[in-house]
């Protein structure tokens, strides 16, 4: 017997009702953003378009844990959360494997790079449409990532970058984490730091987050402690 079809698939003036087979293959996408008009209008965007399966749809720290009972296989993260990017580390600590593509993305170098490293696994600009995310999503579940000319070059010199530094021990901070530490300890917001240092939101929070790491505390002000009783010169 064959499967029952349960939903419609529009394919310009003509159409067709989807099985369930085709309906159990797209992929499950959960929306995370702190913006609920944002997430909402999002949801409603994807569903009409018959190429995915939203599964659900949060804002921060809730979202963690509906990802974790749901398990979808793209996360489509709002990149302007305050800690989108320690987030993106968690919820791929949550579920292994779980794609992440990350929307309205800063087109600034350092943010992107910072998205990379948090292992972001395709992005959309700041002014990409619903059919951008589409394409992102699509690329995200058969493992590509298609980038501009310029995006690869920035990619590749920041592998090479870090394949030519000597190896770094675990607890030592760079300089300009060092850098950040201390303007933490000042009582300066991240956007404060990048501005201080004219680099991206997005790269400080990624700094803060390798910093709390590095030192093994859970909030700034014990970073800047730790720092102040061990500033090496």
């Amino acid at each position: 017997m064959s499967a029952k079809p349960v939903e419609w698939l529009r394919d310009g003036a003509n159409c067709r009702r989807l099985t369930r087979a085709e309906v159990a293959q797209r992929p499950r996408i959960f929306v995370v953003s702190g913006v609920r008009l944002c997430r909402e209008g999002i949801v409603l965007t994807l569903t009409r378009t018959d190429e995915v399966d939203v599964v659900g749809a949060a804002a921060p720290p809730e979202a963690l844990v509906r990802v974790a009972e749901l398990r979808p296989d793209v996360v489509v993260l709002d990149s302007s959360l305050d800690d989108g990017l320690v987030l993106a580390r968690r919820l791929r600590d949550v579920v292994q494997g779980v794609k992440i593509v990350a929307f309205a993305v800063s087109p600034i170098d350092r943010d992107v790079i910072a998205h990379a490293e948090a292992g972001m696994s395709a992005f959309v600009p700041r002014d990409g449409s619903i059919d951008d995310l589409l394409g992102a999503i699509q690329q995200a579940i058969r493992g590509e990532f298609a980038c501009s000319p310029r995006l690869t070059a920035l990619l590749l010199a920041r592998l090479a970058a870090l394949s030519t530094g000597e190896p770094a021990h675990e607890h030592t901070l760079t300089r300009r984490e060092k850098e950040i530490v201390l303007l933490v300890e000042q009582g300066l917001s991240n956007k404060e730091i990048a501005r201080r240092l004219s680099v991206g939101t997005a790269t400080v929070k990624n700094h803060v987050h390798n910093i709390l790491e590095k030192l093994q505390v859970r909030r700034r002000g014990e970073a800047a402690a730790r720092m102040r009783r061990n500033l090496i010169p």
